[in-house]
């Protein structure tokens, strides 16, 4: 085949499925046209790389018939028509998938924050080696409540959803190496562990309960979840079932994408939980009830909508939003 001669040959009919394929709206006529002139422009393509491989031309016209394809295959034209679909299908699906080992998670942060706390109470020597009488007293009786009121409240929401989402998008990017998501769940726990001790220590163990309860419900939760999506995906790598080790990481860190997304929102509110209700002079049962509600929404979500959407065959994959986001800016 002599190829210029072919390309030249056809130049015209490539041209012009490359027109159509740029139109914003194409008529009925329009359309007709588009796909006879991708089908014969696949033919075309065929015979090139068959012939002389790829090629300066062959590589355009598969540009051109990229753009045709995705002309006819797309569903939508408003990337906003793919967000339903994310928040209702997908990223309900991706949490629910990861509810026992949240439960798992929680379950060990707890104990270990019991059993910190109890070392720390029942041995006055570790108690003191944390700081002396005076320095622990005024943690206790005065710091630990003035922390969530010594800054304006906007900036103080600002600066924990920051940090919280940081550490939660941590524990998905770096879980994979199976140290991170262990280190920051005991670290969690030892610090939880070492601040109900000592507030404990002086009679203020009702101050800790009531000033963690409004926002820390939800707050830990969400850390919970992201720390549930870091083993998961350390253990797709270590543990791939019939797949290849590739197609798990991918298909999991795919669907822990999601999770990570969601949980920037579900952060969010219990920074507003932190910086607006937590430090108000409200009666203890309207802040905590708050937190419990915010807690109580997240779980129907995560467990409720994201049984549906499971058993309805979403997997959280976020391969298929991000393949209508393409579709969407090719147009």
């Amino acid at each position: 085949m002599d190829l210029d001669a072919y390309s030249a040959a056809h130049r015209n009919e490539w041209d012009r499925l490359d027109a159509l394929a740029s139109k914003r709206s194409l008529s009925g006529a329009e359309a007709d046209e588009l796909i006879d002139r991708y089908q014969a422009g696949a033919t075309q393509l065929s015979a090139i790389k068959t012939t002389a491989g790829s090629t300066r031309h062959g590589d355009r016209l598969s540009v051109t018939l990229s753009k045709a394809r995705l002309r006819f295959t797309s569903a939508s034209t408003n990337v906003l028509s793919q967000l339903p679909r994310f928040f209702v299908l997908q990223l309900p699906a991706a949490l629910y998938r990861l509810r026992w080992l949240t439960l798992a998670v929680a379950l060990v942060t707890i104990g270990v924050a019991a059993m910190w706390a109890a070392w720390v109470l029942n041995d006055p020597q570790v108690l003191a080696n944390l700081g002396d009488t005076e320095e622990l007293r005024k943690v206790a009786e005065q710091d630990f409540a003035n922390y969530y009121s010594d800054n304006p409240a906007a900036s103080f929401a600002g600066q924990v959803w920051t940090n919280n989402a940081w550490i939660a998008a941590q524990c998905i990017a770096f879980g994979i190496t199976g140290i991170w998501v262990p280190y920051v769940v005991l670290s969690n726990a030892q610090n939880l562990g070492l601040n109900a001790a000592v507030l404990f220590s002086f009679g203020e163990g009702d101050t800790f309960f009531l000033y963690i309860a409004p926002h820390g419900m939800l707050e830990l939760t969400a850390i919970f979840v992201a720390a549930a999506g870091g083993l998961r995906i350390f253990w797709a790598w270590v543990a791939p079932g019939k797949r290849t080790r590739g197609q798990a990481l991918a298909e999991d860190g795919r669907a822990l994408f999601t999770v990570a997304i969601g949980l920037v929102f579900v952060l969010l509110v219990s920074g507003i939980l932190e910086g607006f209700v937590t430090p108000q002079p409200w009666p203890w049962p309207v802040k905590i009830g708050l937190g419990a509600a915010a807690l109580g929404a997240f779980l129907f979500y995560m467990l409720f909508v994201g049984r549906r959407a499971y058993r309805a065959g979403e997997t959280g994959d976020l391969e298929a939003f991000e393949a209508g986001a393409r579709r969407i800016y090719a147009n």
